[in-house]
């Protein structure tokens, strides 16, 4: 009845995260779970306000959602095969949740 579900796709990408969820649905698979969340949290704004200042911008509000798709552990070569036939690609980024300063640092040893 309850089964495991795996990861195939985990990234800040709502464009390819919907066409994925589309091409599943389409191709028949069933009892996938999709949606989203916000990677980080919103500081506080010097009011109380729990408003980001970073969303101020030229260009508005930025897209900080982390986009999933989790499918049952027997239906994983089921999914990579529609997403070969619609040539899509389902990716898992890992480095989500590490600070943005260290993924830029280098080391020099």
């Amino acid at each position: 009845m309850f089964e495991k579900r795996t990861d195939i796709y985990k990234k800040k990408d709502k464009e390819t995260w919907a066409q994925i969820k589309t091409a599943l649905k389409e191709g028949g698979l069933t009892g996938f779970k999709a949606g989203h969340y916000l990677q980080e949290s919103v500081m506080a704004g010097g009011c109380g306000a729990k408003l980001d200042p970073r969303d101020f911008g030229q260009k508005g509000k930025v897209d900080r959602e982390v986009y999933f798709i989790k499918v049952k552990e027997s239906d994983v070569e089921k999914a990579n095969e529609i997403l070969l036939r619609n040539g899509l690609v389902a990716e898992i980024d890992e480095t989500l949740m590490t600070d943005a300063a260290l993924k830029t640092k280098r080391s020099y040893i």
